[in-house]
């Protein structure tokens, strides 16, 4: 399955850890993408997301065209280090024009037969990398 989404990953321990991008056109995935990169994530796709299967756990990568390269609106696309495949293990899901609660509910997103817990961020706050990293440490 491909998704129009990114994958950023970080080292957690001895394990990478996936963070899936999701969202709209312009909403901003590539430009938090280049922040969390500033932040010691790694890039793993940006644009397209190619998911599937193994072991009972949900892994992304990048399509070979698009491996190693993420867009910078107003340069283009810029080549850059990235890690391979990384298992999943948060969507953040970006909609610029919703309101994000302060205190949300636990949620996750079913993808392809795994709930994979679900935080929703505004991309362009500059807190965004740093409170997905908190996130994505707080689950273990």
């Amino acid at each position: 399955m491909i998704l129009h989404a990114g994958l950023m990953a970080l080292v957690h321990g001895a394990a990478w850890r996936g963070v899936l991008i999701t969202g709209p056109s312009g909403s901003g995935k590539s430009d938090l993408g280049l922040r969390m990169m500033d932040h010691g994530f790694a890039l793993v796709a940006d644009d397209q997301t190619q998911l599937w299967t193994s072991g009972g756990r949900l892994y992304g990568r990048a399509p070979d065209p698009l491996a190693g390269k993420i867009e910078s609106r107003g340069r283009g696309v810029i080549d850059t280090p990235y890690h391979p495949y990384v298992s999943v293990a948060l969507v953040v899901d970006l909609d610029p024009g919703a309101a994000i609660e302060r205190m949300p509910e636990p949620a996750a997103k079913d993808l392809m037969g795994h709930a994979i817990p679900l935080m929703r961020q505004n991309a362009f706050e500059a807190s965004a990398p740093a409170k997905i990293r908190r996130w994505l440490m707080a689950l273990g």
